[in-house]
């Protein structure tokens, strides 16, 4: 597979981390209008959300959200060395599974990160740039999907 465009996506990612709790809320409001049953999987101290205004409100959930970025942050920073984060995005891949997420709700994660991305950048999200970002989210995918292989 190609590398993603690197400064494409550097470039892009420095308006969006400016705001990570801002922008990520936008992607998880996204996912769940897309794919609402993903919202039970959000569970803190046994207690289920009544909404998705709920789970997004909720200090736990913000928590979730800022590790989101995190990783897309750590993405983003070793763009052209994606394969030095295979063992962390297999083990997330791992974690994700215990709790019940299926590999098919990514294709919707990778809707919900490009709409959030359009949300942020306005005009300066060009095709390039999509293309730049659906390649990325691919290979962390691909990554993280190793980890519904293993044991």
């Amino acid at each position: 597979m190609e590398r993603p465009e690197p400064e494409l996506i550097r470039q892009s990612w420095r308006a969006v981390s400016r705001s990570p709790l801002e922008h990520g809320t936008v992607l998880f409001a996204r996912l769940f209008a897309l794919e609402p049953d993903l919202l039970p999987l959000f569970q803190y101290n046994c207690r289920q959300f009544s909404s998705p205004e709920d789970c997004l409100s909720s200090p736990e959930f913000l928590d979730h959200i800022r590790k989101v970025m995190l990783v897309i942050d750590a993405a983003v920073t070793n763009v052209e060395d994606l394969s030095s984060l295979e063992e962390y995005l297999a083990s997330l891949g791992r974690k994700h599974r215990a709790v019940g997420v299926k590999l098919s709700s990514f294709s919707t994660v990778g809707e919900s990160l490009l709409y959030m991305l359009e949300k942020c950048l306005g005009p300066a999200f060009t095709p390039a740039t999509r293309a730049a970002w659906s390649q990325l989210y691919r290979a962390v995918v691909q990554a993280m999907s190793r980890g519904w292989d293993s044991e």
